[in-house]
């Protein structure tokens, strides 16, 4: 029923858009099958579709429904295909030989004549903004195109991000729910698996990993994970395990002296990548590389060892507790070569592996039946980051690796391992209760000044010399306030300072943030020196 209230809104306003649509549906609620619809209707309109989801790889179910419904009508546009494909996509895609494009945020700017319909599935995931020059959002890209255009802008999504849910509140846009999974009957599910929470979601229960220390737990699983595992692997299904970071461990150190083995471009820790003798240190940030030093580089201790956790680690656990299990890890380590991520999916999803182990990636939109048991291995990371949106960044993913389980008949739990229980975002991911997240979201950013209610810009100067990159950061604050002084523009400077990961390769980065009603408008009255990065409502300020 909430499936046909919603269609009926999309359908009358189809003919003749006048304001873009928010779809909120909890996950597993049917919303492709609207997006397949509103297709349908846009090309019996003669009209042709886009379609964005946020990368090609890591939703072939999504791709694949397409072209199942729409046979031979359907391009497909994305980063891995070779100029020639991209080319003769484009091509048949102004010819109108195709009239459904799908592909990731560049398929935004294909050539199709006539436009009715613009689909951003998952609108809230991170990579619809490209965070290289030219800065743009896919998001509001895709409003102005159907403004333009006389297309019907459709976002769908089980977490979307705060500020278009303000919008939808502000009646800037019209806003649809699905409170409830499309599921079957559950008569063979488990009691434990039987879903708890409202609207069908599988039941959430949080371990407070600092009593499993107390108790003298120094794993990195909790009891209480361990037995759902062998449960879960006794009854024949499947289990996701989740953490949001590579490796084995977080950062190597010397426990004689201190020393942390670091970045000599980044300044930032390595990262440890394999075991043993195989083990090499990576940089997440640049790319560079070393092995792992069998004694310490500043005291020739022999005491050097490594801290923390990554999905490598994660992996070589489960087998250690459990040999039986087949696993498979599903990162960005895992995935370099062409068509990793199908042949890895294609496994999972054919019972040929018991447990997969992996990072963000697992957040995309997988419909898994199998899966009857989600891990969250460290709920927390990504929270501390001195970010103001981080807290929406860790909701979210939270949210959606939790949705992989219970979405079939069997039925399915989560369980989310933290040492900050008590956080609101860890609240609100473990009641998968978006509302409240937003809810206390809203009273955050208000009280700091941050957007919905102001809007940012922010200013990036790179050099190689810090001092430079510090003086032409200081110089253009300076000239800034100056200007708002002599046109009484109220807009709030803040900086110059250095970025919080201050040095990228070999420049060092210094930022200032604009914070008031329009600062990109204020902006085109600054003579802008060269060399400067500029982006206007930011996705991040690190």
């Amino acid at each position: 029923p909430a499936q046909q209230t919603a269609w009926d809104a999309l359908s009358a306003a189809l003919p003749a858009p006048s304001l873009p649509f928010l779809l909120r549906g909890v996950t597993g609620s049917g919303k492709t099958e609207l997006y397949l619809r509103a297709v349908a209707q846009t090309l019996r309109q003669g009209k042709g579709a886009l379609v964005l989801v946020p990368e090609i790889a890591l939703t072939p179910q999504t791709v694949r429904r397409f072209l199942a419904r729409f046979p031979g009508q359907v391009g497909v546009l994305h980063s891995r295909l070779s100029e020639g494909e991209r080319y003769d996509t484009w091509r048949r895609a102004r010819s109108g030989q195709v009239q459904v494009i799908i592909g990731a945020r560049s398929a935004l700017f294909a050539p199709l004549p006539q436009l009715g319909l613009i689909v951003l599935d998952e609108c809230h995931d991170p990579s619809y903004y490209q965070s290289e020059p030219p800065f743009y959002h896919a998001a509001e890209a895709a409003l102005a195109y159907a403004r333009h255009t006389g297309a019907l802008a459709l976002f769908g999504s089980a977490t979307p991000p705060v500020d278009l849910r303000f919008h939808a509140q502000q009646g800037a846009m019209r806003l649809l729910e699905l409170t409830e999974r499309v599921i079957e009957p559950a008569p063979q599910a488990s009691p434990s698996l039987r879903a708890a929470l409202p609207g069908g979601l599988a039941p959430v229960s949080v371990v407070d990993m600092r009593l499993e220390l107390q108790s003298g737990n120094r794993g990195i699983f909790s009891r209480t994970l361990l037995e759902s595992l062998a449960e879960t692997l006794e009854r024949g299904e499947q289990a996701i395990l989740y953490l949001n970071r590579r490796g084995t461990a977080t950062y190597v150190f010397c426990r004689a002296c201190g020393y942390v083995a670091e970045c000599p471009q980044c300044q930032t820790p390595l990262v440890q990548h394999g075991e043993a003798k195989n083990a090499v240190l990576r940089c997440h940030r640049c790319g560079y590389q070393r092995k792992l030093p069998a004694a310490c580089p500043q005291c020739a201790s022999p005491h050097i060892r490594a801290y923390g956790l990554g999905s490598e680690k994660v992996e070589q656990e489960v087998q250690a507790h459990f040999p039986q299990a087949r696993t498979l890890r599903w990162d960005s380590e895992t995935t370099t070569q062409k068509d990793a991520h199908e042949h890895i999916l294609t496994h999972f999803s054919n019972h040929q592996a018991d447990v997969l182990v992996g990072t963000q990636m697992l957040a995309k939109g997988l419909h898994l039946p199998l899966v009857t048991l989600v891990g969250v291995v460290l709920a927390e990371v990504g929270l501390t980051l001195p970010d103001p949106f981080a807290g929406e960044r860790v909701f979210q993913l939270l949210t959606q690796v939790a949705g992989r389980a219970g979405r079939s008949a069997r039925g399915g739990r989560v369980i989310l391992q933290t040492f900050m229980p008590q956080n609101p975002v860890i609240v609100a991911a473990a009641g998968q209760d978006y509302t409240a997240f937003y809810q206390q979201e809203l009273q955050n950013r208000l009280s700091l000044g941050y957007p919905p209610y102001y809007r940012l810009a922010r200013l990036e100067y790179r050099h190689e010399d810090e001092a430079q990159a510090q003086t032409q950061a200081e110089s253009l604050a300076a000239a800034i306030r100056l200007r708002l002084l002599q046109t009484n523009q109220k807009i709030e400077v803040i900086g110059a300072f250095p970025s919080p990961f201050a040095k990228l390769g070999e420049n060092y980065r210094w930022q200032i943030l604009l914070r008031g009603a329009d600062p990109a408008n204020f902006l085109r009255q600054v003579a802008m020196p060269p060399g400067w990065r500029v982006e206007t409502s930011p996705r991040s300020l690190l």
